[in-house]
């Protein structure tokens, strides 16, 4: 694990995604980066959708960890995803307790 990986977890709309992700069993299954948005209190839906459309999802991108089509706004795992996997099932695990 790098820097990156550690990124990529620190956002937790990015988590979000990843997780969801991660409970795809089909490496082509994707997910629709809409449906992972949970508005805070802080943040609305929209500044929520700008980020991860601006910042969150192509970070991922490159890291390599999702492909993503802008046009449907389908996410699948990226090429990269297994290097991530490990910790996204711990938080996967925490987050059922």
């Amino acid at each position: 694990m790098n820097d990156t990986t550690f990124d990529a977890l620190a956002n937790e709309h990015r988590r979000h995604l990843l997780v969801a992700l991660l409970d795809e069993t089909s490496q082509d299954a994707a997910v629709h980066a809409d449906e992972t948005v949970d508005a805070g209190a802080l943040q609305t839906k929209h500044q929520i959708r700008t980020a991860m459309y601006h910042n969150h999802l192509p970070k991922l991108v490159d890291y390599g960890f999702i492909e993503w089509d802008m046009d449907t706004q389908e996410v699948v795992k990226g090429p990269d995803f297994g290097e991530i996997r490990p910790l996204l099932e711990c938080i996967d695990e925490d987050t059922e307790r």
